[in-house]
């Protein structure tokens, strides 16, 4: 993508590559533009400062390679924050890559690191794989994980390994995903799966939060026990749909929330669990499992349990 580009407080104009062409101009702007609020986006592209080839354009415009995309003078949280040193970026990824070939790579997302930047964060994971690799023509999350939930991370190195894998996590039973969790408390069964529909809620602080509603979208969370100690019990929890905090809800509807969350978990649980070192919510995407978008062979990647997150468990085995 060839970028022209003046200082600050003047427009972008941007030459659509190859690599970027298909993406909708809406998305390709959140992604470009971190920490810029939704908001502002859309509506910089309501008021005509957006243009393709000189033109205004809608927001599901799909870019096409050599459009020309003017962008106009924002401020975004890089530019607020100042760079992140790459020494701070490369302790926090070092040594985390599962799986790589051409088409895309697995990282281990440590807990506590957002999939992206925004309002607030200087980075997040897709902005620090970009630091370490300023030569990579496209690097881009093929589905996010919580900030506090640690795992297996897709992140697509072609734009057709993304639409490939897009379409899989669109589509049922075509991705296998596995985490584990600790839940509070005995759970007396070995096994269930739970069928209710969620729906998001913005609170007016800001906060997101997610409930079981009828008018929701289906999401559906097979659980198996792994092993019950007497505060609480492992689990494995396999995903049959991707909705936002789908486990956590879904666990807290069973009178059994995952250990450490601080959004639907149970505060004294989270502070005794604390005094057992678990500063973080105890949710690790395990695996994932699919066809590989090139070659069409079955793919698997495992993601080991968090030192953290294990000094727990056996503390529990021998408490």
């Amino acid at each position: 993508m060839n970028e022209h580009a003046g200082a600050a407080g003047k427009a972008q104009l941007l030459t659509i590559s190859d690599d970027v062409a298909g993406q909708r101009v809406d998305n390709f702007l959140l992604t470009r533009l971190k920490g810029v609020p939704k908001s502002h986006i859309y509506r910089l592209l309501r008021t005509g400062q957006v243009r393709i080839n000189g033109s205004r354009c809608q927001a599901q415009r799909r870019l096409d390679a050599g459009d020309v995309l003017r962008i106009p003078p924002v401020r975004t949280a890089s530019q607020e924050d100042g760079s992140v040193p790459e020494s701070l970026i490369r302790s926090r990824l070092d040594g985390r890559i599962l799986f790589e070939d051409e088409d895309f790579l697995v990282l281990n997302k440590p807990a506590g690191l957002a999939v992206h930047g925004g309002t607030g964060l200087s980075f997040g994971v897709i902005e620090g794989l970009r630091t370490l690799r300023p030569t990579a023509r496209f690097l881009e999350l093929v589905h996010r994980l919580d900030r506090d939930t640690s795992g297996c991370l897709l992140v697509a190195k072609k734009r057709s390994a993304l639409k490939s894998l897009h379409e899989m996590f669109r589509s049922d039973h075509q991705i296998d995903k596995t985490y584990v969790a600790l839940l509070a408390g005995p759970w007396a069964r070995k096994q269930t799966s739970i069928d209710a529909p969620l729906r998001k809620n913005m609170l007016q602080s800001g906060e997101r939060m997610v409930r079981i509603a009828a008018d929701g979208k289906a999401a559906q969370t097979d659980f198996r026990r792994l092993r019950k100690f007497a505060a609480a019990t492992l689990v494995e929890a396999r995903l049959l749909t991707g909705r936002t905090h789908q486990i956590r809800v879904h666990a807290q509807s069973m009178g059994h929330p995952i250990v450490g969350d601080d959004r639907y978990g149970s505060e004294a649980v989270n502070l005794e669990f604390r005094r057992l070192g678990l500063k973080r919510l105890f949710l690790h995407a395990k695996s994932l499992a699919f066809k590989h978008p090139r070659s069409g062979e079955p793919f698997v990647v495992e993601a080991p349990l968090e030192p953290e997150l294990q000094a727990v468990l056996d503390q529990l085995a021998s408490s």
